[in-house]
């Protein structure tokens, strides 16, 4: 069910949690005074009236924060992108009540008490939060899609919904395409104004996946869903938010030109630089008796012989080459013909150590040395062999715009897509590692370093 907000239409679900959530907050702080005076309020430097009125500015901005960070907005679900978005409300609703604290010292009811609502407030969050996932059906946390279009592309938005836990197609629009694909049940003829259409079936967002743009489009209609609050999406722009992909069969180099996004480096790219210094530094020392226990069973498995150290030239930044460090995990002979060669299941070249310091990740410790002499970010595309770029930039569009970022120890496209061992697999790669580049931000680097704990962990994709 929707219901309309200042003329803005939202889910009456969303929105009855927004408000559980808004009281839960400001409730906490009201226990956290309870719990940091022991009960006896009269050593609180407020009265009661100013403590509540603190409260309701309390719940009002932890509410604010999390809007601003997407936390109720159809689709998402229990995961560690959650957490992370939870936090950084926490976070910034933390910040704007210690600068409301220092503006309005009257306000102020002191750290502890803060403390105290934090934590109270989180743990609040938290239940709430499972509640919710755990007693709402999956129609009502999946947002709603209206398509315009009946053709090609709406049936890739068919295929994408069938796998898709976070948003439902809930009709098909018919405008006259020169081929109709979708199946003549689904189709629909609309007998009144768009808006109401829209209005009638909850729709959330409307997606434009006709086949030819220069047909008649109705735009006006299209306006009038637009200042109701509903987003309108093309269709490269609705597979980058649900798939979290840019689909390169879609976009046009117009399109790459005028999306949002693909910034070029600002204070964020330092603050990332910072942060990569300074994780790599803590990695090589904690990592160093790893490192050097995987040197040993290498050299011992070797009869103490041959390398420890693989040494490979990959294609970063700007298209620049560099020497990519890795533990050696296959024979010495493994390209003795010259040849560059994809690494494949079971494959026969991988010796008994570097079988298992390749599921446990353990042969890529070495490029955090890549990492400290900024060859390499923590997070990124992986870099590939100059043989391979040189092969794909030919065949593959838009290929080349993945150097224009760091090379990382770990990306989008290694948390998305399965090991690529082929052209196709190099094209699919390509489409994630794009939405990377054109969305880079430390918010999105956080996620992947936290998910990347799981693959590391359950020993997904290695070979």
């Amino acid at each position: 069910m929707m219901v309309r907000v200042f003329g803005h239409y939202v889910s009456r679900a969303y929105l009855m949690l927004g408000l559980a959530e808004f009281w839960v907050c400001a409730l906490a702080l009201v226990v956290g005074a309870y719990l940091r005076f022991e009960g006896d309020l009269g050593r609180l430097e407020q009265d009661s009236y100013s403590l509540w009125y603190t409260a309701l500015l309390f719940g009002g901005l932890m509410s604010a924060a999390m809007v601003s960070v997407g936390l109720y907005q159809r689709g998402l679900r229990l995961s560690g992108g959650l957490l992370v978005r939870i936090g950084l409300a926490f976070l910034f609703a933390s910040m704007a009540m210690s600068l409301l604290f220092y503006a309005v010292p009257g306000l102020f009811v002191g750290r502890g008490v803060l403390g105290y609502a934090l934590l109270v407030s989180l743990l609040g969050v938290l239940v709430l939060r499972t509640a919710f996932y755990r007693t709402t059906g999956e129609d009502v946390r999946k947002h709603r899609v209206l398509v315009l279009g009946t053709g090609k592309h709406a049936q890739m938005v068919r295929d994408l919904s069938q796998d898709s836990d976070t948003f439902q197609v809930v009709g098909y629009v018919q405008l006259n395409e020169a081929e109709d694909v979708i199946e003549p049940s689904q189709r629909s003829h609309l007998s009144v104004p768009l808006l109401e259409a829209a209005v009638a079936r909850e729709v959330d967002e409307i997606v434009i996946a006709v086949d030819d743009r220069r047909r008649r489009m109705p735009v006006e209609e299209l306006l009038d869903c637009k200042m109701r609050g509903i987003t309108v999406l093309d269709l490269p722009s609705f597979f980058e938010k649900e798939a979290a992909c840019i689909r390169i069969d879609l976009v046009t180099p117009g399109w790459l030109l005028t999306a949002s996004g693909f910034r070029g480096r600002g204070l964020g790219h330092y603050g990332k630089r910072a942060f990569d210094l300074l994780a790599a530094a803590i990695g090589v020392v904690l990592a160093s008796p790893l490192m050097l226990a995987t040197a040993l069973a290498i050299r011992w498995e070797a009869g103490w012989r041959g390398p420890v150290f693989y040494h490979q030239t990959r294609v970063g930044c700007g298209g620049r080459h560099f020497r990519l460090h890795k533990f050696r995990s296959m024979r010495t002979d493994a390209e003795a013909d010259g040849k560059a060669r994809w690494a494949q299941v079971g494959d026969d070249r991988v010796t008994r150590v570097g079988r298992f310091i390749r599921k446990t990740r353990l042969d890529e410790l070495p490029q955090l040395f890549n990492v400290l002499r900024g060859e390499m970010s923590l997070v990124g595309p992986r870099p590939e062999r100059p043989e391979f770029v040189e092969q794909f930039k030919g065949k593959i569009s838009f290929y080349d715009e993945r150097h224009r970022v760091m090379p990382g120890l770990t990306g989008w496209a290694q948390l998305c897509y399965q090991y690529g061992s082929s052209e196709d697999d190099a094209r699919e790669k390509l489409q994630y590692d794009l939405y990377y580049v054109k969305n880079t931000s430390f918010f999105l680097d956080l996620i992947i370093l936290l998910e990347t704990v799981e693959v590391v962990l359950w020993r997904k994709g290695a070979r």
